[in-house]
């Protein structure tokens, strides 16, 4: 995947609406809506007669609008009662300073979780619910600052996304701003997120309803007047048959950003990993480790790149799954643990709506998977996996075990080096790829011997002495969790440099270069 620094605006454009999507999943919305909004955005500040710089700012802050949104998923989920995604969904319908919305939605905090814990967040929430709610947008928008200057995204866009909860009567945050005072494209950007997402759930009459109440409130009025006099054509791009090519059609022609994938692959990393205090900074470690491991795997340097990237976004689908499942100290219920078990498969399919993402989509998604078929979110056997796909597994999982976690402490480096082996013996990694990450972290690698005769790999003398032992290809491929196929070629390669064509000419040659010595099930 080449993604250069100089980005051309539909690849930035693209690979920011494919990676919105995973804010539609920490928002508990349904995909495509934040796609959605920033079209309706788009197409409003064009009816409102905004300059080109504007709709820009518009198009390219509406796709990052939610980049923040996991910022106070822990805060939230501890005072509001575990499923910080729901609380998404239910207060982004309504205007919080009006009590008839407000009180209805605090009354439905907690739900689906036992009686006390929602009494207990609906007295906190009607004790501390502003401050709370001023938390929330504070870490938000400060978080987004952060994403946006990070990706060069250029002063409007910037500013935008720092005004995302003003309103217009001065009563939102930043609370300084109000009226004229808040950027033209925030503005239009809160008109279009309402009457998307009312016209979506409930018509459009309903939405103009909710505009008119809000109108000098929550909302610009004149704004809201413009929304009024164009409604249906504004909104009928969202009814045509792909939002997704509608709103890369839409891409500004000028270029926000000198960003390339490495620095949005990392932004959306962070992203992802303030979703729980357990996992701040996983990401990184992981696509640092997986790249270094790589390499010493002798990957070339494009597919080292496609291991970095692909690794930086594995836990993308982990915003999915409420902070308050990530947090729980004890076992998880079962529909706890299916929400975990389907995280990679929302990586996956968030990576894999962009042609740019596509390619590390597999690699990604699979860093949960196992050679023996024990992994989640598909059980994919080792011969259906990349090798490449499963070098950043074995990175997470070694991360994963130096990282506390609210079942257990860190292990420490000894201890995560004897469980990294354990998970070899038990076939559920390769030993050549364990041993490359235990190397890569600083560990001495395991080595049974540093050069074998006639250029025999590691795993030439497995399956060498595996067929000097009588073994079948299908008994080898299930020792070294591999395909029969790949076993085939092992063998035909192993024939050729020893200069053998039977398999008693194998064993000689084993026995004469004393290659018998160590042998076991395990890979």
């Amino acid at each position: 995947m080449n993604f250069m620094k100089s980005a051309h605006p539909l690849h930035l454009a693209e690979v920011l609406a494919a990676l919105s999507l995973a804010t539609d999943l920490a928002n508990d919305q349904p995909f495509e809506t934040s796609l959605r909004a920033c079209l309706l955005a788009t197409e409003l500040a064009r009816a409102a007669g905004a300059s080109t710089e504007t709709i820009a700012d518009v198009y390219y802050a509406g796709l990052l609008r939610f980049v923040g949104c996991t910022a106070f998923s822990s805060e939230w989920a501890g005072a509001l009662g575990g499923d910080d995604n729901v609380l998404h969904r239910t207060f982004a319908p309504i205007d919080a300073r009006r009590p008839g919305e407000l009180l209805p939605a605090a009354i439905g905090l907690g739900k689906g979780r036992g009686l006390k814990e929602r009494v207990r967040a609906v007295a906190n929430f009607v004790t501390e619910g502003p401050s709370i709610l001023t938390a929330f947008a504070a870490s938000n928008c400060e978080a987004a600052l952060r994403f946006a200057a990070r990706l060069d995204m250029g002063a409007g866009v910037i500013a935008t996304l720092g005004q995302i909860y003003a309103r217009w009567d001065g009563r939102g945050f930043p609370a300084n701003l109000a009226e004229e005072s808040i950027a033209l494209p925030a503005r239009i950007l809160q008109v279009a997120r309402v009457a998307e997402i009312h016209a979506r759930v409930s018509g459009l009459a309903h939405a103009q309803s909710v505009l008119k109440t809000r109108a000098g409130g929550q909302l610009d009025p004149h704004l809201v007047k413009v929304f009024a006099s164009e409604a249906e054509l504004l909104l009928a791009p969202l009814e045509g048959p792909s939002v997704w090519d509608a709103v890369l059609a839409r891409a500004p022609s000028t270029n926000p950003s000198r960003a390339g994938i490495a620095e949005v692959a990392r932004a959306f990393a962070d992203f992802a990993d303030l979703k729980s205090v357990y996992s701040v900074g996983h990401s990184t470690s992981v696509a640092e480790l997986a790249e270094r491991a790589a390499k010493l795997l002798g990957l070339d340097e494009s597919a080292r790149a496609n291991v970095r990237h692909a690794a930086l976004l594995h836990d993308l689908g982990s915003v999915s799954v409420p902070a308050g499942i990530w947090e729980k100290k004890g076992a998880l219920t079962t529909a706890e643990w299916e929400r975990v078990r389907l995280h990679p498969y929302y990586t996956e399919r968030v990576l894999a709506r962009s042609p740019l993402l596509s390619e590390v989509a597999i690699l990604a998604g699979a860093h949960h998977e196992r050679c023996d078929g024990s992994g989640y979110s598909r059980g994919t056997p080792a011969a259906l996996i990349p090798p490449d796909a499963m070098v950043i597994a074995a990175a997470d999982c070694y991360c994963a075990f130096l990282e506390a976690r609210p079942h257990r402490p860190a292990l420490g480096a000894a201890e995560a080096v004897r469980a990294m082996r354990a998970e070899v013996s038990q076939r559920r990694f390769e030993a050549e790829i364990v041993e490359a990450i235990l190397e890569a972290a600083g560990h001495e690698r395991q080595r049974r011997r540093q050069t074998w005769p006639r250029g025999l790999s590691d795993r030439e003398v497995d399956v060498l002495r595996r067929v000097a032992r009588g073994c079948s290809n299908k008994e080898i491929a299930e020792q070294l969790s591999i395909s029969p196929r790949t076993v085939q070629h092992h063998v035909a390669h192993i024939y050729e440099k020893i200069g053998v064509s039977t398999r008693a000419g194998a064993t000689l040659f084993a026995s004469e270069n004393d290659l018998l010595g160590w042998v076991n099930d395990a890979p």
